[in-house]
């Protein structure tokens, strides 16, 4: 009988516990309800309304509302660039993120407005004068982030250039290294590298000149550490315009210089055909792989110089390793499956990286 008597209770105050629930959670009736209770314990109609007082929301003030929108926007840039970022450039979004704290939002910033300049001349834009309309858009914005009072302009719209703005406000850049990353891109994508030189400038404009703005965002300013980074940005750039061969289309050139397929009597469609057996295509990727990984040698026999903070921004080089490796052991076939597809071991090796303090 008590048995029975103390489950009627239980279920009981479980009905009532979800009535209660249900009115709390009653907007129109919640100031009336939590003053009855009020009312009914203490007995003092002005304690019990002080008590509504309490549970009633007090008004925003203006400038609270604007400091809450900011912070909104600033939110939303953020995860807007880290999206970016994490879709477009994933093995560098996984180095971004073992950066340190207060460096990351700017980081991403710097990455994300690389990849959109890099996406204005992508394989999807048939049309040049197109492409050259939304690289003169990301050149101009350059200047209009650099603007004390940009808030009349389009940059608080764009949610890359409104991060790309707070960077530039927090820490001081170099706007040519803004520049050269587009002006790099206005070469036409049918138009053939003529010599390795040609190849190292590119790689040196586009990748170099990000990793030389990461390390002004760390405060190191050292000529062994730009040294270092030059050296990196053209191994990671020469392994990028590799992995990109096999996705080009029939229009654009190949990234395999004039001077290296006359040596070898290779032209640029056995390049893309990529065939196993052809050992002349094998000679010219190897070649091309081997000024990539000359490069990397020497941005780690640097290593010792550098900070412990720039070790990290050099992350990149163990994604560029990794690939140059696969590549290696393909054979210098660039259409092996383990050349194409994404390298699932690299967190694991970053982080590894990251604990001794190496690149």
């Amino acid at each position: 009988m008590r048995s029975c008597s103390a489950k009627w209770g239980a279920a009981l105050f479980s009905e009532n516990k979800k009535q209660m629930r249900r009115l709390l959670q009653n907007t129109n009736g919640q100031i009336l309800f939590v003053s009855q209770i009020v009312t009914r314990h203490v007995g003092s109609s002005s304690t019990s309304g002080d008590a509504v007082h309490r549970t009633q929301k007090e008004p925003r003030k203006p400038h609270q509302q604007a400091t809450n929108t900011i912070s909104r926007e600033d939110k939303f840039g953020a995860k807007y660039c880290m999206g970016l970022v994490e879709k477009y450039d994933y093995e560098n979004y996984l180095s971004t993120l073992l950066l340190p704290k207060e460096l990351r939002p700017s980081a991403f910033a710097l990455r994300a407005f690389n990849v959109e300049v890099s996406r204005s001349v992508g394989a999807q834009v048939t049309e040049p004068q197109i492409a050259k309309m939304r690289l003169k858009f990301w050149y101009d914005s350059i200047d209009k982030c650099f603007e004390t009072d940009a808030s009349k302009s389009y940059v608080k719209d764009q949610p890359v250039l409104r991060e790309l703005k707070r960077t530039v406000g927090s820490s001081k850049l170099n706007k040519l290294y803004l520049r050269r990353m587009v002006t790099a891109r206005e070469r036409p994508p049918n138009q053939a590298f003529e010599t390795m030189r040609d190849l190292e400038d590119y790689a040196d404009q586009t990748c170099a000149s990000l990793l030389h703005l990461l390390v002004q965002l760390s405060g190191v300013q050292d000529m062994q550490v730009d040294h270092a980074a030059s050296h990196l940005g053209k191994a990671q750039g020469i392994t990028m315009l590799l992995r990109a061969i096999p996705h080009a289309g029939r229009q654009q050139a190949v990234s395999v210089p004039l001077e290296v397929l006359v040596r070898h009597g290779v032209s640029q469609e056995r390049i893309l055909r990529s065939d196993r057996e052809d050992k002349g295509v094998e000679e010219c990727i190897f070649e091309v792989a081997s000024l990539a990984n000359t490069h990397l040698k020497l941005t780690r026999q640097l290593l010792p110089q550098m900070p412990r903070l720039v070790r990290k921004i050099f992350l990149p080089a163990v994604a560029t390793d990794g690939y140059l490796e696969r590549l290696r052991r393909a054979h210098f076939l660039l259409t092996h499956p383990s050349c194409v597809k994404r390298d699932s071991l690299l967190p694991a090796r970053l982080f590894w990286k990251t604990i001794f303090n190496k690149y």
